[in-house]
């Protein structure tokens, strides 16, 4: 390969889907540097067709971009969190590709709103105004308030006391917040119109059914799918699901187990589509993973390892290209009915890949539920000849980089060391 020693060790890991600190840390790196690339990406674009700009959008953008500065210079790491939301990296893509003109000046508006939850997440004092589309104002991480049809709202806030007045409602009782951890940046709330997000057990996931960005406009895949409203969520299923999931994970792998509580940033409720459930993630905003609600612990551990490893190889991609742009060649697999481009064969081939993994340890580990390893041997048998069909097409194909043959060799390497079929424990 042609990186440095360091890149090409930790990813290999990557490439037999277990998670290690030195690859960790590289897609964390890989992450941030995206996003940051993206942030300056968009002011550039808006300083060169300020023109364009409406003048009150362009004033906010610039104030609130000196306002994230200026957090980032005491308080780096919260900045740094915010960031690499995966909410953040939706709204970036989708003001980049807005074209000029009021819409853009509209996702313009989402900078106030991450500088001022950067302000108030590291105790830094505050006393601005600022819009509430539709009355509602969305803090990404922590929740939102709904103002009831005030436009803008004030937020003052002093140490770690924030108050939250709709404004020309001064009658009504504020919104509470409190800095309720310094080193974390955790915000907690109460009053009139407001909802936190809750966080998943064991994890700083949230489940993010209120962010604007938690869906790109105008939904996801084909047909398109829509975020599902906080008003029809089921937060306590949704949090059950989440627990148990974790404790077979636990007891099945505790190493992927860890892996899922620290890669998942935010657990997206889509609006359910036929029967099952289905999972998705969005190249632009890892540590997502959208899903309607599964059927039960089983169902939901293997949708977190499937989404978990689109998102670390849509990571990867950003940081060396494994495949070439523009080829249209399409090749059959054995878990879908239509026929996929490269890029689908190779996410197909690792997610999949790991799930083999996965089912292989259920169906040999002890103390697991007698159904799950039922069930996970039965799908080992199912896809590990798929996924050896599937790594056979990537290596025939003309379609990778060196970079992208090397990792595919190492994911053969790992598909091989699981044999052809597991031995039961006990």
């Amino acid at each position: 390969m042609t990186l440095a020693p360091p890149h090409a060790a930790a990813i290999a890991e990557l490439a037999r889907t277990r998670s290690a600190t030195r690859s960790t840390s590289l897609l964390r790196s890989t992450l941030h540097t995206r996003r940051l690339l993206l942030l300056k990406a968009l002011s550039v674009r808006v300083h060169r067709h300020r023109e364009a700009v409406d003048p009150a959008a362009f004033q906010r953008f610039t104030e609130s971009w000196r306002l994230l500065e200026r957090v980032e210079g005491r308080h780096p790491g919260v900045v740094r969190d915010l960031i690499d939301y995966p909410t953040t990296g939706t709204w970036l893509a989708t003001a980049l590709m807005e074209p000029l003109g009021p819409g853009l000046d509209r996702h313009l508006a989402r900078l106030d709103i991450l500088a001022v939850t950067a302000a108030l997440r590291s105790g830094s004092p505050l006393d601005v105004t600022v819009d509430a589309p539709g009355g509602s104002l969305s803090l990404p991480g922590v929740g939102r308030l709904r103002a009831r049809g005030a436009g803008r709202v004030r937020i003052r806030a002093r140490s770690r006391a924030v108050r939250v007045h709709s404004e020309g409602r001064t009658h009504r009782a504020p919104v509470v917040l409190v800095l309720a951890d310094r080193r974390t940046g955790a915000l907690t709330g109460w009053g009139p119109g407001w909802t936190g997000l809750r966080v998943l057990s064991g994890s700083a996931a949230r489940l993010d059914d209120l962010d604007p960005y938690r869906v790109p406009p105008g939904g996801i895949g084909s047909p398109a799918r829509a975020g599902s409203d906080h008003a029809v969520t089921d937060r306590a299923a949704w949090s059950a699901c989440w627990r148990s999931a974790q404790d077979l994970l636990e007891r099945t792998d505790p190493a992927r187990a860890t892996e899922v509580r620290r890669s998942v940033r935010a657990l997206v409720p889509l609006v359910p589509h036929g029967p099952g459930s289905s999972g998705a993630t969005l190249s632009v905003a890892p540590g997502a993973v959208l899903t309607s609600l599964p059927s039960g612990a089983q169902d939901m551990a293997e949708t977190l390892v499937h989404e978990v490893h689109h998102s670390k190889l849509a990571t990867l991609h950003e940081l060396v290209p494994l495949y070439l742009p523009g080829r249209a060649a399409v090749h059959r697999v054995g878990w879908r009915s239509d026929p996929r481009p490269i890029a689908g064969v190779l996410h197909g081939a690792y997610a999949h890949l790991a799930l083999t993994d996965l089912w292989r340890r259920a169906a040999t580990a002890e103390g697991v539920p007698t159904p799950w390893r039922t069930s996970a041997g039965q799908q080992f048998d199912r896809f590990h000849d798929q996924v050896d069909e599937a790594l056979a097409i990537l290596l025939e194909s003309d379609e990778l980089t060196s970079e992208g043959r090397e990792f595919v060799h190492q994911m053969r390497l790992h598909h091989a060391s699981l044999g052809a079929a597991p031995r039961a424990a006990g």
